[in-house]
């Protein structure tokens, strides 16, 4: 489905939660700390870059913290089809790498977080596009067999 792209988005997703990993957290927001990481240290593809930077819907929790402007004028936004894929991927994966429904993969995240906390914030608002981008997902997977 994802034709030349596959590689890049398989890569994507076993990276995009790398921001986590405490030596390379210096804002806490761990899509933008992992995408400069890979941008200025490891000299990673653009792409693989900013897919990491706009990760399942990084923009809404990046304006909860007050670095959307940050995000935007660091990384370019990758192309929709690729960050759907990495999207499913994401929230179709639990944290012990099982695979689960969206709405159960969004549950799961709610329930780590009190409600007041940015994260539960962030998810809240938007579960509708994780879940829009899981359904495009599956559609195009139903397309091409």
């Amino acid at each position: 489905m994802l034709g030349e792209q596959a590689d890049l988005v398989e890569s994507s997703a076993w990276l995009h939660d790398i921001g986590y990993t405490p030596d390379l957290a210096t804002t806490g927001f761990h899509p933008l700390d992992g995408a400069r990481y890979l941008r200025h240290v490891q000299e990673a593809d653009e792409l693989l870059v900013s897919l990491v930077a706009y990760h399942s819907c990084a923009v809404v929790e990046a304006e909860e913290r007050g670095l959307l402007d940050v995000l935007k004028g660091e990384f370019a936004p990758p192309p929709d089809d690729l960050l759907d894929a990495l999207t499913y991927s994401d929230m179709t994966t639990g944290p012990d790498g099982t695979h689960l429904p969206v709405e159960r993969r969004l549950s799961e995240i709610l329930e780590r977080y009190a409600p007041e906390h940015l994260v539960h914030r962030s998810i809240s608002r938007s579960s509708p596009l994780l879940t829009a981008s899981v359904r495009s997902v599956q559609q195009r997977l139903a397309e091409v067999g």
